[in-house]
C-alpha cells in the first residue's frame, strides 16, 4: 500500500485520517498506484536537473499513459548524455529515501517559496480553476500544497515543488523500475503563443522486470508502426502535393481496403442493413441543424462561399451560401429518414454507408493512418421504436463483436461514455439519464468489463465503445455505439405507431472500425504487415527452381487464378534464393516451388513466412489448401498453421 483513497480521494499515508471517512488501501501495482508512482518520479527528475543544472526553471510535471515528463526551461536543449548524468543523479535521490512530505500553502506562501520560478507563479493564478488539462498536477481542486523532498538523516528540505499529490511515502519505494526515454520540444501550457519548452520523457514501473517488459512492448510496437510498414510494404504515403493527413493507397494497400470493405459490406447486408450513399459537401444549415457547427466547428474545415450571383455594376443580386465538407454523416442519414412517411412496420431502419468524412485536426494532432484530416467512416444509423431500444442495441453490440473477431481481434473490454457538467452537450437531462443508463444495462449483460469515461461522450449523446487489445496487448477504441434522442427531435423525425399517432424514433449510432485508415493502421500494426491470407494483397507467388520450369508452375499460379486467388510467377533474371528472400520480406503468405521432382509428380513444394516447408504436396490439395485457408481467414504464418485447412480439405474431397 503506497496510498489511500479517503471518501474517493486520493490521500498520502501520512495524513490523519477524519473519524468514520471511507478507506480503501491503494496498492503500487493498481492504475492510481502507478500514477503516483509516476508522478513521485516526475519529481525526482525535477530535482536532479535543478540538481545539475541551477538555473533550470520549471513547468509542469504529470503522470501519463505508460509513463511522466516534466517541462524545464533550460538555456540549452537536453542531450542523451544530459540523459545519462541526470539518470546518475536520480539513482542517488532515489536511494537516499527522500520523503515526500505535503504541506498546504496560502497564496501568498507559494509565490515566496517560487518567487524565482515564472511558470509555478502564473499556475499558482489559476489555483481556483477546474484542475483542466495537465496542469491540473499542480492547482487542480482549487487548494495550494507544495510537496517538500526532505533528507530522512537530518529533516532537512533539500527540494520542492508545487503540487496537488498524492505521492509515494518516500523515494526508495521508486526502486529501479524506471527509465528515461527522449527529450521532446513543448510548448508551455499546449500553446504555440507561449515559450517552448524542453520535456524530458521517462516510464516507471513497480519492477524491474515490468520496466523490462514494458521496454520490450516499445521496441515490438516500432518494428510494427504502420507507417513504417506502410512504406516498406507500398501500401500507402502521404504526399506533400495533396496535404497533411490526407493519405493515398498504392495498389497493395487499396487490395487490402477493398478487402476489408467487400467482407464488411457482406455482412452488413446479411445483417439486414440498407446501403445509402451522401455527397461530400453540404449548405451550412444542415449542420445547423444537426448542432454540429454549434458544437463541433472547430473541427470542421472552412467554409466555402459559394452560388453569389451580382450584376454588371457588381451589386450583389443573390447572396451566397456557405458551404462545408461534411465531418459526419448522420445529418444526411436523417434526411433520407425524413424523405417519405415511415412505418412502424419499417423500424428498426438501419442505414450503412461506406462515407468520407473531414475533419480538420491540428497539424501536430496528425499521426500516419490512426489520425487524418480525410477518413471514411463505416457509418450506422439505426431508427427504432423505444420498445426496440434494448434488443436493437445488444443485436448491434454482438454484430460489431462478431465482424472484429473475423478480422483477428477478439480481446475486448467496453468504455461507457457519459457527460460531464460543462456546456458542451446537447439535449435534456432526461433523455440523457435515460441513454446512460440504457447503454449501462445492455454493455453490463454483455458480459464484459466495464470502464467509465466521465466527459467523452458526443454532444449528442453517451456511447459505448468497444476496447480491443492488439497482439502486442495495446488497447484501441475501436467500434463506437452511440445512443441518440436529440438529433431526432431536431430534424423532426417521425413514424406512424399502430394507433395511428406520430411518434419519434430514436436513433442510434454505430461505427465499426472507427474510420477505415484508422482500422488499416491498427491491423496492420496487430499482424505486423504480416496480414492472414485473405487479407494479404498477393497470396501466392510462385518460384521455379529453374527456367524451365516456370510453364510447369505457370499452370498451376493460373488454376489458383481462376479461383480467385491472387497469385503471381517471378519469372525475373533473380536467383531463386534472392526471390524467396524477396517475396518472405514482402509477407506473402505462400511461396509454391516447383523443381524436376515436382514436375514429375505433379506436385508443388510450400515455403511459408517463418521458412518452415512441406515438399511435395499435389496440386490438386495445394490448392484446396490454399482456397480452404482463404475461406477460413486464417493466418498463416508456418508449415503448421495449414493443417487445420488441410484436414478440412481432405474431407471435403472425400465426400
Amino acid at each position: 500500500m503506497i496510498a489511500v483513497r479517503v471518501n474517493g480521494a486520493l490521500w498520502d499515508l501520512d495524513r490523519p485520517l477524519p473519524d468514520g471517512a471511507d478507506v480503501q488501501p491503494v496498492a503500487i501495482g493498481s492504475p492510481d498506484g502507478l500514477s503516483i508512482l509516476r508522478h513521485s518520479t516526475a519529481h525526482v527528475l525535477a530535482q536532479a536537473v535543478q540538481t545539475v543544472n541551477p538555473e533550470a526553471r520549471l513547468g509542469i510535471g504529470p503522470p501519463i499513459t505508460d509513463g511522466f515528463y516534466y517541462d524545464f526551461d533550460v538555456e540549452e536543449p537536453f542531450t542523451p548524455e544530459d540523459l545519462k548524468r541526470l539518470s546518475k543523479e536520480m539513482e542517488r535521490i532515489q536511494r537516499a529515501g527522500q520523503r515526500f512530505v505535503r504541506r498546504p500553502v496560502t497564496e501568498e506562501e507559494a509565490r515566496a517559496i517560487f518567487a524565482h520560478e515564472p511558470y509555478k507563479l502564473e499556475l499558482i493564478g489559476l489555483k481556483g480553476g477546474a484542475g483542466d488539462g495537465d496542469e491540473s498536477v499542480e492547482v487542480g481542486g482549487g487548494e495550494l500544497t507544495v510537496y517538500a523532498n526532505v533528507d530522512p538523516a537530518t529533516g532537512e528540505t533539500v527540494w520542492q515543488d508545487l503540487c496537488r499529490g498524492p505521492h509515494l511515502p518516500n523515494t526508495r519505494l521508486i526502486r529501479n523500475g524506471w527509465a528515461l526515454t527522449r527529450v521532446a520540444a513543448a510548448y508551455w501550457r499546449g500553446s504555440e503563443k507561449n515559450k517552448q519548452l524542453q520535456r524530458i520523457y521517462g516510464t516507471a514501473w513497480p519492477s524491474k522486470d515490468e520496466l523490462r517488459e514494458y521496454q520490450h512492448r516499445v521496441e515490438e510496437a516500432a518494428k510494427r508502426d504502420h507507417r513504417k510498414l506502410g512504406a516498406e510494404l507500398d501500401l500507402f504515403s502521404f504526399p506533400d502535393e495533396i496535404g497533411s493527413g490526407l493519405a493515398v493507397f498504392h495498389p497493395k494497400g487499396g487490395i487490402i481496403r477493398q478487402e476489408m470493405e467487400n467482407y464488411s459490406r457482406r455482412r452488413h447486408t446479411e445483417g439486414g442493413y440498407s446501403f445509402v450513399n451522401s455527397p461530400h459537401i453540404t449548405k451550412a444549415n444542415l449542420f445547423q441543424t444537426s448542432g454540429h457547427l454549434q458544437w463541433f466547428a472547430d473541427g470542421m474545415f472552412p467554409p466555402m462561399h459559394l452560388d453569389e450571383e451580382v450584376d454588371a455594376a457588381g451589386e450583389v443580386v443573390k447572396p451566397g451560401q456557405d458551404y462545408y465538407l461534411k465531418p459526419m454523416n448522420c445529418p444526411f442519414h436523417n434526411l433520407i429518414f425524413r424523405a417519405r412517411g415511415r412505418s412502424y412496420r419499417e423500424l428498426p431502419l438501419r442505414m450503412f454507408e461506406f462515407g468520407s468524412v473531414y475533419r480538420y485536426e491540428k497539424s501536430g494532432t496528425l499521426q500516419g493512418l490512426t489520425r487524418v484530416r480525410g477518413l471514411t467512416q463505416d457509418d450506422a444509423h439505426i431508427y427504432v421504436t423505444p420498445e426496440q431500444v434494448v434488443p436493437e442495441l445488444t443485436r448491434t453490440l454482438n454484430f460489431v463483436f462478431d465482424l472484429l473477431r473475423d478480422y483477428g481481434l477478439d480481446d475486448f473490454y467496453l468504455e461507457l461514455s457519459t457527460r460531464d457538467d460543462s456546456p458542451k452537450f446537447a439535449g435534456n437531462d432526461e433523455y440523457w439519464e435515460s441513454a446512460t443508463a440504457t447503454l449501462r444495462q445492455v454493455a453490463e449483460e454483455s458480459g464484459l468489463e466495464l470502464v467509465p469515461d466521465p466527459g467523452g461522450a458526443a454532444f449528442y449523446g453517451p456511447k459505448i465503445s468497444v476496447q480491443a487489445r492488439d497482439a502486442i496487448g495495446r488497447t484501441w477504441q475501436m467500434s463506437t455505439i452511440q445512443l441518440d434522442f436529440d438529433q431526432p427531435r431536431r430534424f423532426g423525425l417521425e413514424y406512424t405507431a399502430p394507433d395511428g399517432t406520430k411518434q419519434r424514433p430514436i436513433m442510434i449510432h454505430r461505427a465499426l472500425f472507427g474510420s477505415i485508415e484508422r482500422f488499416f493502421a491498427v491491423l496492420l500494426e496487430h499482424y505486423a504487415g504480416a496480414f492472414p491470407v485473405w487479407l494479404s494483397p498477393v497470396q501466392v507467388v510462385g518460384i521455379p527452381v529453374a527456367e524451365e520450369y516456370a510453364e510447369y508452375l505457370d499452370g498451376v499460379i493460373q488454376r489458383l487464378r481462376g479461383e480467385g486467388v491472387r497469385a503471381d510467377l517471378d519469372v525475373s533474371d533473380d536467383r531463386m534464393q534472392k526471390k524467396i528472400r524477396t517475396h518472405t520480406t514482402e509477407k506473402v503468405p505462400f511461396l509454391l516451388i516447383a523443381g524436376e521432382n515436382d514436375r514429375a509428380a505433379g506436385s508443388v513444394s510450400f515455403r511459408f513466412r517463418d521458412g518452415t516447408t512441406r515438399n511435395g504436396v499435389p496440386v490438386d490439395e495445394a490448392i484446396a489448401l490454399i482456397t480452404g485457408s482463404i475461406r477460413s481467414r486464417l493466418q498463416v504464418s508456418t508449415a503448421a498453421d495449414l493443417e487445420p485447412a488441410g484436414a478440412a480439405a481432405a474431407d471435403a474431397g472425400a465426400v
